[in-house]
């Protein structure tokens, strides 16, 4: 069994932890310790405009990181938290300039999953972290992921098992009064609008983002990977395969990958990542990805697969 006080002690003596959460493994340090915070981007080789996501464990914690909560945050916190939906607030002073990239915003998130939850509440502090993984690339969403990933580049690796939901949180902003997708993620546009409206949602940009995973090249395999929505590349022996429910001509590429034969959107979401990374390793010449429909958890999962597919 993990010693989470023993994770927690790591954490509040300015340390970095990997941590599961339902979404992928976060790479997390203390939001208030300036040079903690550094150690992430230097162990992801993140750039420093790209801002991180703060992890809270109540509602009530919220307070030590926001400088203001608007009563439309409050009904999304309480609907939707713990879960899989990051809010755009006002930040604190005592949250370091670099979990911001200098913005006078933070993005901040409930996880639902015990382990992160306990390991924050036992901490006592909001915990800054990105996706376990060295930036740009698939995230993590087991322990050995994150191993294989960053090694002994880390203070500990606190395994929870594998992750539930596998995409990354969806982050919403309200701060000029407009709620704005700004990424999407693991809980549906749907959901959020049933909760209060109508949504926008913004494109992805390269120009200093406003919150995490807004950059337009972004959970990439090393392998090449091409987006084919009519299936007009011809499979070959070295070349693999991301599919939603699964072709006929499967037998003909070199490696497969079925996210979902049932064709449950849920049950694609989880295995996303995981499956990009073991098609990554086949030594393959493409992955050729196809997209799935495009709606509900499939307007995020499209979302990674078309950021996975942007060469840099």
């Amino acid at each position: 069994m993990n010693n989470i006080e023993h994770f927690a002690e790591i954490l509040v003596d300015g340390g970095v932890v990997a941590f599961p959460t339902e979404t992928v493994y976060g790479l997390g340090a203390n939001a208030k310790n300036d040079a903690a915070v550094a150690r992430i981007f230097e162990i992801k080789a993140r750039p420093r405009f790209d801002p991180l996501i703060v992890h809270v464990s109540s509602l009530d914690m919220v307070n030590q990181v926001a400088a203001s909560i608007q009563p439309i945050q409050r009904k999304l916190m309480e609907a939707f938290w713990p879960g899989p939906l990051t809010i755009i607030f006002p930040k604190l002073s005592v949250i370091s300039d670099l979990v911001t990239a200098g913005l006078p915003t933070v993005a901040v998130r409930m996880p639902n999953h015990p382990v992160a939850l306990e390991l924050i509440r036992t901490a006592g502090i909001p915990v800054a972290a990105p996706s376990a993984n060295p930036f740009g690339r698939t995230s993590p969403t087991t322990a050995a992921h994150v191993a294989e990933y960053l090694g002994d580049k880390v203070d500990g690796i606190l395994d929870g098992g594998p992750c539930a939901v596998g995409l990354e949180s969806t982050i919403l902003s309200l701060i000029d009064g407009k709620p704005t997708i700004l990424r999407t993620g693991g809980l549906a546009i749907e959901d959020i609008q049933a909760v209060i409206g109508p949504v926008h949602i913004a494109p992805p940009n390269d120009d200093l983002p406003q919150a995490p995973g807004r950059l337009q090249r972004h959970y990439a395999p090393a392998t090449p990977m091409v987006l084919d929505p009519k299936r007009a590349i011809k499979p070959d022996s070295t070349t693999g395969l991301l599919t939603f429910t699964g072709r006929p001509d499967e037998a003909a590429f070199k490696a497969v990958e079925v996210l979902s034969r049932s064709g449950d959107l849920k049950e694609a979401a989880s295995r996303l990542f995981a499956a990009i990374r073991r098609l990554d390793a086949m030594g393959l010449s493409l992955i050729v990805a196809e997209p799935v429909p495009d709606e509900g958890l499939g307007r995020a999962i499209n979302d990674r697969l078309q950021r996975a597919c942007k060469r840099g």
